[in-house]
C-alpha cells in the first residue's frame, strides 16, 4: 500500500467522520458523502510517454457546512490499463476548509451578487508523485438565481513537497490558483438533472531543474441524471457524463485532453 506524502488524507476522512458523529450533530447545518465511479479513456502527458489509455477512477467525496463554514473533500483512486509508471494504481485528494466571514463574524459580509466571504485554506496531495501543494486564500459565494452554489476560489499554490530527491515529482516554485465551482439543478418533463462541477486555472512556474510548468486550465462539468427516482431512491443514485478539458495537462504544454467520462455516483 503507497503511503501519503503527508496526513491529508487521514485528516480528512477524520474530519468527514466527525461531521457526521453524533457529537456534531449541534455544530451540523447539512452533509453530503458520495462514491463515484469513473471511467474513460485519458491521456497521459508527454513526459510519462504520451498515448491514451482506459482508465478507472473511484472517488470518495464528502461536503458539509457547520457552525464556522464548510467543508470539501475528495479522494481519488486511479488506475489505467497501461503499467507505465502513470495511473498506476495511484491516489489523489484534495481538501479545502472554508470558514464565512459572515459565520465566524455573526454579520452579514456581502456585498452586490457575493452574497458571503470566506478564508479558505486547500490542501492537495499525490502518492505517486509525492506531491503536497498548500492553497491559502479566499472564497467569493455567488447568489445567483437557480444555482445550489455557485463559488469562485482564489488562493496562492505553494509547493510543500520535497522533490525528485525523495523519489517524487520534481520540486516546484510557487503559483497561483483560480477555481469556479458550481451545481444547477433543473428538470425535463419532471426528471430531474444537475450540471455540476468546476472550472480552475494555476499559473505557469518553474521545476526545480529549471524547467517550465505551463500554467494549466482544467474544466471537469458533470452532466446527472437522477436515475434513483426512478426506483424511489430520489438524490441517492446518479448517473451521466464527466467531461474532462485540460489545457497543458500536468503543466505539460505538449499535452491537450479533451475526454467524455461515464459516470456513476451513489450518495449515501
Amino acid at each position: 500500500m503507497k503511503l501519503f506524502p503527508s496526513t491529508i488524507f487521514a485528516l480528512a476522512f477524520i474530519c468527514a467522520f466527525l461531521m457526521r458523529a453524533p457529537g456534531a450533530v449541534s455544530a451540523l447545518e447539512w452533509s453530503i458523502t458520495e462514491l463515484h465511479y469513473q471511467r474513460g479513456n485519458l491521456d497521459a502527458p508527454s513526459f510519462a510517454g504520451g498515448g491514451k489509455a482506459g482508465t478507472n477512477i473511484l472517488t470518495f467525496q464528502h461536503a458539509g457546512g457547520w457552525k464556522y463554514g464548510d467543508n470539501f473533500i475528495f479522494v481519488d483512486f486511479i488506475d489505467d490499463s497501461r503499467q507505465d509508471g502513470f495511473n498506476d494504481d495511484d491516489v489523489y485528494g484534495e481538501a479545502y476548509f472554508n470558514f464565512s466571514l459572515s459565520k465566524v463574524l455573526d454579520a452579514p459580509v456581502c456585498f452586490g451578487p457575493v452574497k458571503d466571504v470566506g478564508a479558505l485554506a486547500g490542501l492537495n496531495a499525490g502518492a505517486d508523485a509525492k506531491l503536497l501543494k498548500y492553497l491559502p486564500g479566499m472564497r467569493l459565494s455567488w447568489d445567483i438565481p437557480g444555482f445550489t452554489f455557485l463559488n469562485t476560489d482564489f488562493t496562492a499554490y505553494i509547493d510543500g513537497s520535497r522533490g525528485a530527491g525523495s523519489g517524487g515529482a520534481p520540486k516546484e516554485g510557487d503559483s497561483f490558483y483560480i477555481d469556479a465551482n458550481w451545481s444547477y439543478p433543473f428538470r425535463i418533463f419532471s426528471r430531474g438533472f444537475t450540471i455540476e462541477g468546476h472550472m480552475e486555472y494555476i499559473g505557469e512556474r518553474t521545476n526545480e531543474f529549471g524547467g517550465k510548468v505551463s500554467g494549466w486550465f482544467l474544466a471537469q462539468p458533470q452532466f446527472r441524471y437522477d436515475i434513483g427516482s426512478e426506483f424511489g431512491y430520489p438524490e441517492h443514485v446518479f448517473i451521466g457524463i464527466e467531461w474532462q478539458i485540460w489545457i497543458n495537462k500536468l503543466g505539460d504544454a505538449r499535452t491537450d485532453e479533451n475526454a467524455a467520462q461515464l459516470l456513476a455516483a451513489w450518495r449515501f
